[in-house]
């Protein structure tokens, strides 16, 4: 395994995380004696293949339903300075409920402390209000601190880019965890201004929301040879040292391999990414068109400020994807989202979308009539049954 220092805290973090979004029983809480005795093993064996790897870091929140309470059930019996232990909790405008989430994540997992602790779901300006402001979740994150059950505060995001920066300016967190991969760029200003203030960055679900790179299109395996999709995606982010850590989602022991076995080739990163990148910027343009790739999300505003609330820059970007390089997949899985998912992935699709109501928010645009054109295109190719987060399944 390869340690970074995850900024200011000087943890050495292994460049993979163990997520535990993904190999619990239920999305909600639910009586111990309900666990099942198969998916507990597989919960256990997922934790131990990742210490074996060398990766310590275990990652969870009080959102991600029984998670925590079946982590409970093997943390303790570990070595507990052997492990980096990071749970989520979300900010609310009451601090209290946002001190009593803590103690249930804290009697589930059965720690005296946390290593690391997120304000969860920083995800619009009023959260990061809740979380700033005197007397608010972060003085109540610090005290704790002080009393010794949470060593390093940090928060996690799906908001905007500039709601994002804002978090990171305030010089109030040591760490974030944020979106950044090779299909969404659009937040490296803000890892940008996490590097130079020395904060820990981790990478959000880089395989799925990534691309869905455990299931690509041939496509794309094509493109990225002699990588995987998922070799070159770890390649991509891990090149950059203002990186730290890519969260790996596991939902048994074995989803651990691939990544373990693509550092072996990190090294020579400078070499096999360039033709890569080549490959998938020249299909792109063969498809799309060279002007369309440069300037498709220069003038486009952001959803609040868009008719209907129609996600306009997230809609593009999944249908320039799926349109050159076959990811439709992937953008079906993202698009059915959009209304479905809260601040948490917010905006609309373009099923309603109206041409004179859109076209004067896109006077900055240099394809206002493309833009308009091109949303119904992805609508079509994309649109189908709504989809729900997995928090909102069973």
């Amino acid at each position: 395994m390869i340690y970074r220092r995850f900024g200011r805290t000087n943890l050495q973090m292994p460049v993979f995380t163990c997520g535990g979004m993904r190999y619990q029983h239920k999305w909600n809480d639910v009586p111990p004696d309900q666990i099942p005795a198969a998916n507990q093993q597989n919960l256990e064996n997922t934790i131990r293949r990742a210490l074996e790897l060398g990766i310590n870091h275990i990652e969870t929140a009080r959102g991600y339903g029984t998670s925590e309470m079946q982590l409970g059930r093997i943390l303790p019996t570990l070595p507990r300075d052997s492990m980096i232990v990071q749970t989520k909790v979300a900010p609310c405008e009451d601090p209290k409920e946002f001190l009593a989430n803590f103690e249930t994540s804290m009697s589930y997992l059965g720690l005296d402390h946390v290593d690391l602790l997120s304000l969860h779901g920083i995800n619009h300006r009023g959260f990061l209000e809740q979380s700033l402001r005197p007397g608010g979740c972060l003085d109540l994150a610090r005290r704790l601190q002080r009393e010794g059950r949470v060593r390093f505060i940090g928060f996690s995001t799906h908001a905007q880019l500039d709601v994002i920066r804002e978090a990171i300016r305030s010089d109030a967190f040591d760490y974030v965890n944020l979106h950044w991969y090779w299909v969404n760029d659009r937040n490296w200003p803000a890892i940008m201004d996490a590097a130079a203030r020395d904060m820990g960055v981790f990478i959000i679900s880089p395989n799925d929301k990534g691309g869905k790179l455990y299931a690509p299109p041939e496509k794309l395996l094509q493109l990225c040879e002699p990588l995987s999709p998922m070799e070159f995606n770890n390649l991509y982010c891990l090149s950059r040292p203002q990186i730290h850590t890519l969260s790996i989602g596991a939902a048994k022991p074995e989803d651990f391999d691939h990544h373990v076995d693509s550092l072996q080739l990190l090294d020579q990163s400078q070499r096999l990414l360039p033709p890569i990148l080549r490959n998938l910027r020249q299909a792109m343009e063969a498809a799309l068109g060279q002007d369309w790739l440069d300037q498709w999300e220069v003038g486009i505003p952001d959803w609040e400020q868009v008719p209907g609330h129609i996600h306009i820059w997230e809609i593009l970007r999944l249908w320039n994807y799926a349109h050159s390089l076959d990811m439709v997949e992937f953008g079906r899985m993202r698009y059915n989202l959009l209304g479905n998912a809260d601040h948490w992935f917010p905006g609309e699709t373009a099923a309603n979308l109206d041409a004179s109501n859109l076209l004067p928010c896109l006077a900055k645009h240099a394809f206002p009539e493309k833009v308009i054109s091109t949303l119904r295109k992805a609508h079509d190719l994309l649109g189908g049954q709504a989809v729900q987060r997995l928090s909102k399944s069973d």
